[in-house]
This record gives C-alpha cells, sequence and structure tokens, in this order.
C-alpha cells in the first residue's frame, strides 16, 4: 500500500482517490474472489492468514469470500500408516469374514485402553468467548501421574467386562487374566454362543507370548484370531474392531465427566 501510494505521488503530484466506480469496483471484486478461490483450489492446505499476503486482500475479506462459496476449514484425520502387504492381510481377513459371516455374532471382539490422569486436552479445539483476553488455562497434572489399563469385549450386542490389567502388560500377567479372570467374565454369556465363541484379539507383544499361543490353541482350537492364531488378525489395524470403533471413544467422554484427583477414583469410574 505505501508503494503504492508513493508511486501515485511520483507520478501525478496527487494522493490517490479513494473514489472507486460502482463498475470498477464490481471487476475488482470478481477478480478477488477469482484469485481466492483459485489459491485455495492450488493448495487445499493453505490458511487465510496466508491468503492476504499472496494476492493482497485483507484476512477478513479472504475468509468471507470462502465461506460465501460454502469452503470450509476442515480438520485433518490422524489414520494409521500401513505399509504394501497389509492390505492384502485386510483383504483376507474380509474374505474370511463374508465367507463365514454366520458366526460373526459369536466372535468375541476384544481390545486394551490405557486411562491416564490428564486424560485427552485438544486445547486447538478449547475455547472462550469474552470481550477481553480472560487468560484462560487448563492445569495439569504431570508431576503426580497414574493410570490404568482396561480390557473389554464386545460380543454381538453384549459388553463383556471392563476388566484390570496390570499396566506393564507382558504375556505372563495376559495368560493369567485369560485363565483366572476371563471365565468369570463370560459367565453372562449364554452357553449356546460360548460353545460357539471365536476369541478374537490384536497382534500386541503381549498377545504373541508362547504362554498365551498355547493357551489359546487349548482352550480355543482353531478358534481364534490373531497373530499366530487359526485366522490372522492383520497390524496396524486398529479400527476394525468395534471397541475402536465406539467403545472407547463413549467410555472416556464417561470417565472424564468429573475430575479425577486418585487412580482409585479412576478405577471406579470405570465400573461405574
Amino acid at each position: 500500500m505505501f508503494a503504492s501510494v508513493c508511486n501515485k505521488l511520483c507520478e501525478t503530484s496527487a494522493l490517490p482517490s479513494s473514489h472507486i466506480s460502482s463498475e470498477h469496483a464490481n471487476e475488482q471484486n470478481v477478480d478477488e474472489v477469482e484469485s481466492i478461490l483459485q489459491s485455495v483450489e492450488r493448495s487445499p492446505t493453505t490458511c487465510t492468514r496466508r491468503i492476504p499476503t499472496l494476492i493482497s486482500v485483507p484476512h477478513t475479506r479472504a475468509w468471507r469470500t470462502l465461506r460465501q462459496h460454502g469452503l470450509y476449514p476442515f480438520h485433518l484425520q490422524m489414520v494409521q500408516r500401513l505399509e504394501e502387504e497389509d492390505e492384502a492381510r485386510q483383504l483376507d481377513l474380509f474374505q474370511w469374514i463374508i465367507a463365514n459371516r454366520r458366526i460373526i455374532p459369536f466372535i468375541l471382539f476384544t481390545d486394551e485402553a490405557s486411562f491416564t490422569r490428564d486424560a485427552i486436552n485438544n486445547t486447538h479445539n478449547s475455547h472462550r468467548w469474552s470481550d477481553k483476553n480472560p487468560h484462560a488455562i487448563v492445569e495439569r497434572n504431570s508431576q503426580h501421574r497414574f493410570s490404568v489399563n482396561v480390557w473389554c469385549g464386545v460380543m454381538d450386542n453384549q459388553l463383556i467386562g471392563p476388566a484390570m490389567l496390570p499396566n506393564r502388560r507382558t504375556g505372563r500377567a495376559y495368560v493369567d487374566f485369560l485363565q483366572n479372570e476371563l471365565p468369570l467374565l463370560l459367565e453372562e454369556v449364554p452357553l449356546v454362543k460360548r460353545m460357539c465363541m471365536v476369541f478374537q484379539h490384536d497382534g500386541a507383544p503381549a498377545h504373541y507370548s508362547r504362554l498365551v499361543t498355547h493357551h489359546l490353541n487349548l482352550t480355543f482350537p482353531e478358534q481364534w484370531i490373531g497373530r499366530g492364531g487359526h485366522v490372522q488378525w492383520p497390524p496396524t489395524s486398529p479400527d476394525l474392531t468395534p471397541l475402536d470403533f465406539c467403545l472407547w471413544g463413549w467410555m472416556k467422554s464417561e470417565v472424564y465427566k468429573e475430575e479425577v484427583n486418585t487412580r482409585d477414583e479412576l478405577v471406579v469410574s470405570h465400573y461405574e
């Protein structure tokens, strides 16, 4: 702007007029709109703060133009990276399920999740509206940390668990859970379903120990899905189970409705 004023003074010895005819204004607005839309089309990840530096328009005008044309900034979603061979492994699992879809109600999908004291604080989506900066803060208790490792299962329309596991995930601790606690949790499942049940878990290192594999081969002969099982569970596929798809997000929203100050409170909130 200053360079334009300086050039105008040098050329005409007068300041540029602020009056613009309506016809010229309309032409200018059309050019601006096209420039703004083209800049977003060339680079969909650009921000509205960068557009003014590229085409010399106010930030508010660029934002308003994008909104008027139905464009909104959507956040990117984090997904698990897949290797070249992972897609083929997932396809093998899907084909097996399609060929054996009658057993879907009998598959016990299982998973584990860690719950911590501070929950999940996404400050990017946290706002506080005010006419002045309230300097709002979110306290973190990083000096007094604790966590709980939770196991849950879903079979057909029935939730099994939750159950607490040791924070240190080892094959010995996991097989102890399978031998001593899982049978008690399955008592609520009808006997007919238990007779045809197919056990599933992911390929976590603790799930692939010799003790665990030996126990599953004896307890669920050719009826378990996982690394080393009768049916292979594809790696890097955490979103294929109903627990990751819907359960953990809902459970964490319930657990973290109120502030958690001790590990005992965190454990109690899971069972409630």
